[in-house]
């Protein structure tokens, strides 16, 4: 199982983030990919001038062949498709944010790649999307389910469903 979220606050990002929901699907197995609702986010660590972000999460079965590394890369990938550029300032406005959060139970760590994510846990922006989609599963290292980790955040950013359904896939198993 794996678990990307997506963002976007340049351009369109109601369209960009659906967009890029029909093309992680690619990068699945048939029939696995399920995604949340849109989300409505404040920035958060960004420079003064960042406006609101869309925010999702997708969950699915990544492809047979497809390690941790090769995923990352396609996700690169698919970012600068969509407009982000090469060289970015990080937490800057972009059209496209896409991050791998968990390839099951992997663990990565090195200078360009820590798995699970090291900041997903501590943002309410990732949490109440995956919470939607696999609200039981365990966060690998930490020992709490996604939804322990939703409920004992505390965070002043503002988060809020733009709709309860979600845009692509289905929603809640």
């Amino acid at each position: 199982m794996v678990l990307v979220g997506l963002g976007s606050n340049q351009g369109e990002s109601t369209e960009i983030v659906i967009a890029a929901m029909h093309a992680l699907a690619r990068l699945a197995q048939p029939g696995s990919v399920r995604s949340s609702s849109l989300w409505r986010t404040s920035p958060v660590n960004c420079p003064p001038e960042s406006g609101d972000f869309i925010n999702a999460a997708v969950v699915f079965d990544a492809l047979p062949d497809l390690t941790p590394e090769m995923l990352l890369s396609r996700l690169k990938t698919l970012e600068r498709e969509f407009g982000r550029a090469e060289r970015y300032q990080r937490n800057a406005p972009r059209e496209l944010d896409l991050d791998l959060l968990l390839f099951g139970s992997e663990r990565r760590q090195s200078e360009h790649f820590t798995l699970p994510h090291p900041r997903a846990t501590d943002r309410l922006f990732v949490l109440k999307p995956a919470s939607q989609l696999i609200p039981h599963t365990v966060w690998p290292g930490l020992g709490q389910s996604i939804q322990q980790l939703l409920e004992s955040l505390e965070t002043d950013e503002v988060v809020y469903a733009l709709s309860e359904q979600p845009p692509y896939f289905g929603g809640q198993s």
